[in-house]
């Protein structure tokens, strides 16, 4: 399926054709024309007096649904969908309401393109397949049990709740970060400012004292002198470690190890493991509540686990469930997931409630995060500033220690 161009219009967007024909003296003619379909384009020319010959959609290099669609604008058509459908609206007309009045033009064209595939036969979970980088597997699993269960509209709002909460998991974890690396950022700032201007000059200052300076001065000073001698050696290294961890996290292997790794770390580790132990059982409840097979459930929500240690261990779950065993076995076994979420995933699979209990696993991991991001920022807080105080006054001490000895001597 290759993507159209389209033109904007007031009452909404039309696709752009172009056509190829002979006018009444048999002369050829060729063109683009802005139309709702093929027959508009053929009646518009047959008005100007030309047969056509063919006529096309013109066609774009860069697929409308490869643009950027913020989660914000995927929850309101979520929710608004729902509640059209709920009001008895046939589908076509909801995605032709819904498109006319989109704002973001890359999700405009996707959704007229989704329309069109709908009204040309295809089910709404197979037209919203074709943009995978607007609609993920998860959100077409949903829609497509929704469509078999005649529960769209209930399916939809699930959805919107869904993306919700997990937009929201996912701003704490970035606020929780935003602090620190501010600090970190501005005493980096702060430093190599001090090394480059500062501190060069109370070296030329104390080169005219004629006596040895103490030690942690001396130290100052070369490294002053070194990052202004070898600053593009640094800033090298430094692009070449990163680039050299990003293809590393880019192989198999590597982004295993750095995964497991980074559950790992102190603090933020556990922060990790409980936003992922969050993620899986909102994803799984959602999925088995609305009717999607656990096995199939099972595969999207590894693909969507974010770390590779926590994706095999969902992977290894289904392949022991395909075996005869429970979920809560493989999950314990894993070591990756707490004895207490295996032990309320068990009950759950006991009890038949299976998708109530994953919910309220990730009620409660949700406030797990709020109260870890809490207690994460309450222990950067004083170990940044300390960070900070040490650093910034290190180097300004370091530099008055001569005047003191100086002034010592003076006395």
């Amino acid at each position: 399926l290759k993507p159209c161009f389209y033109s904007l219009r007031k009452g909404g967007i039309m696709p752009v054709f172009t056509w190829e024909g002979k006018n009444r003296k048999g002369e050829a003619k060729k063109g683009e024309m802005e139309a709702v379909n093929e027959t508009a384009v053929n009646t518009n020319l047959s008005r100007q007096g030309i047969i056509s010959t063919a006529v096309k959609v013109k066609t774009a290099d860069i697929k409308p649904s490869k643009a950027k669609v913020s989660t914000k604008d995927l929850v309101v058509f979520t929710r608004q969908f729902a509640t059209m459908i709920d009001a008895g609206l046939p589908l076509v007309q909801c995605l032709d309401i819904l498109s006319s009045q989109q704002e973001n033009k890359s999700f405009k064209a996707v959704l007229t393109q989704v329309k069109g595939d709908v009204e040309s036969g295809s089910t709404f979970a197979d037209a919203l397949k074709k943009h995978p980088m607007v609609f993920d597997n998860l959100y077409v699993n949903l829609v497509a049990a929704g469509e078999v269960g005649g529960i769209l509209d209930t399916i939809l709002n699930r959805l919107a709740a869904y993306i919700e909460k997990a937009m929201k998991l996912k701003s704490q974890v970035k606020g929780a970060m935003v602090y620190p690396i501010s600090i970190i950022t501005i005493a980096a700032v702060v430093i190599v400012g001090l090394l480059v201007f500062v501190i060069p000059i109370f070296a030329s200052m104390f080169a005219d004292f004629g006596q040895a300076l103490p030690m942690p001065t001396q130290i100052v000073i070369n490294m002053s002198d070194f990052l202004k001698a070898w600053w593009w050696l640094l800033g090298g290294s430094a692009y070449g470690a990163f680039f050299g961890f990003k293809k590393y996290y880019a192989t198999e292997g590597g982004k295993k190890v750095i995964d497991e790794l980074v559950l790992k770390l102190p603090v933020f580790g556990d922060l990790l493991r409980k936003v992922a132990v969050a993620k899986f059982t909102r994803t799984l409840g959602t999925m088995i509540t609305s009717g999607v097979p656990i096995m199939d459930g099972l595969e999207i929500v590894a693909k969507t686990a974010g770390n590779k240690t926590i994706e095999t261990a969902i992977m290894k779950t289904r392949e022991s469930i395909s075996a005869g065993k429970t979920i809560s076995e493989p999950l314990a076994q894993s070591g990756v997931f707490p004895s207490m979420v295996c032990q309320m995933i068990s009950v759950g699979e006991a009890t038949g409630a299976l998708d109530n209990m994953l919910n309220k696993i990730a009620d409660f991991y949700d406030d797990e995060v709020d109260s870890a991001v809490d207690a994460m920022t309450a222990l950067m807080e004083p170990a940044l500033m300390a960070f900070l105080g040490v650093a910034v006054g290190g180097l300004v001490i370091a530099m008055y220690l001569p005047i003191f000895k100086l002034a010592g001597a003076a006395g």
